[in-house]
């Protein structure tokens, strides 16, 4: 059964800075593309940031653009999510996720991700 689960969530005040793991089982991941997801309160789920399997192509939404970094170790099956300088509007529940595919589908609103974790809160103070 295949597994993602996210840990490094937390309170952090802003300009501060978290990393997210996303710790994957069950099965190989090394070929697929990996994604990171935020719902905020009261607010729809929406994309953060997707990777390819190799990494030869990396997007992010432009709200994180420059502040945020998606990297993975597939050594590991572990996909990680560095937030620099992060202000009170990202915070949220945070989700990794895992598409069947090597390449992210843009054309879907999730991004051609198939498996899901539960998510790690991140509260950003003012």
């Amino acid at each position: 059964q295949v597994q993602l689960v996210e840990s490094g969530g937390g309170l952090v005040q802003a300009g501060g800075s978290l990393r997210l793991s996303c710790a994957a089982s069950g099965r190989s991941f090394t070929t697929n593309a990996m994604a990171w997801f935020r719902q905020a309160p009261r607010q729809e789920r929406e994309f953060v940031a997707a990777r390819t399997w190799l990494g030869t192509s990396t997007m992010y939404t432009d709200s994180v653009r420059s502040r945020f970094t998606n990297s993975r170790d597939n050594a590991k099956n572990t996909l990680y999510l560095q937030m620099n300088n992060l202000k009170p509007e990202d915070t949220a529940v945070y989700f990794c996720a895992c598409s069947l595919a090597p390449y992210p589908d843009t054309n879907d609103p999730d991004y051609g991700m198939r498996y899901w974790g539960k998510g790690t809160l991140v509260t950003v103070s003012s």
